[in-house]
């Protein structure tokens, strides 16, 4: 697996993060210093530990790399980590003591489709959620190649019909426990940046909007920015 400064004990039936998926804990550092420059109003180092630092949450969080490496990358940062899989959680809790995370890490057995995240609010609202949801296009499945559809955890690439059943729960959910002008950063299909937009349009009660979108490095629109706007623009 392809994520620095760490290994991590994939196996099946656990999903398998892709290299390009390194570019989403990316993204999330970038905004985290964009936010910490603009608020300190200085230069120093970004990754530099604030008093407080973001809370996070990783939806589909899988073997934790997600998480696990934001953590190591922003000192002082929080996370939960949720996942429908017992194997899943217990693999991403196995890794978080590995590697000495343990104590900035809670880990969940949760389904966004059965029931809310609001669960997670004793501990504040949601600076960041981020998530590598199940996003290929069903009628894509049969075209995979052969050792993904052996090997991978199918139920973690299959997104329905669109490509986007969990993207939309993922983003009914965040709406709630999202801070004012928090992010949403989800790796996506090609094809769902337009998709998502539009999505977004339609449900205005979701005070969420599409940020940025960004390439992967073959060039494809693959990473998505959302943000909630903040409560001067509610209505």
């Amino acid at each position: 697996m392809g994520f620095p400064g760490f290994d991590t004990e994939d196996g099946t039936p656990v999903f398998i993060p892709r290299p390009e998926t390194e570019e989403l804990v990316s993204l999330v550092v970038a905004e985290e210093c964009r936010k910490r420059l603009n608020s300190a109003g200085c230069r120093d180092s970004c990754l530099s530990p604030p008093s407080h630092g973001p809370l996070v949450l990783e939806v589909g969080c899988g073997s934790g790399a997600i998480a696990l490496s934001i953590l190591k990358k922003l000192p002082h940062s929080r996370a939960f980590a949720i996942d429908k899989s017992e194997a899943a959680v217990n693999l991403t809790k196995q890794n978080a003591q590995r590697l000495n995370l343990q104590d900035r890490i809670s880990v969940f057995h949760h389904d966004v489709f059965s029931s809310s995240c609001e669960c997670l609010l004793p501990c504040g609202f949601i600076d960041t959620v981020i998530s590598n949801p199940p996003y290929v296009f069903h009628e894509d499945m049969t075209h995979l190649a052969a050792e993904i559809l052996s090997y991978e955890d199918l139920d973690a690439l299959d997104g329905g019909d669109d490509g986007m059943s969990v993207i939309k729960e993922i983003l009914n959910r965040a709406s709630y426990i999202l801070k004012d002008s928090g992010s949403i950063f989800l790796e996506v299909d090609p094809r769902h940046p337009e998709m998502v937009k539009n999505w977004l349009g339609s449900h205005p009660d979701l005070f969420l909007f599409l940020s940025a979108t960004h390439k992967d490095f073959c060039g494809k629109p693959r990473f998505l920015h959302i943000q909630k706007h903040g409560t001067k623009n509610r209505r």
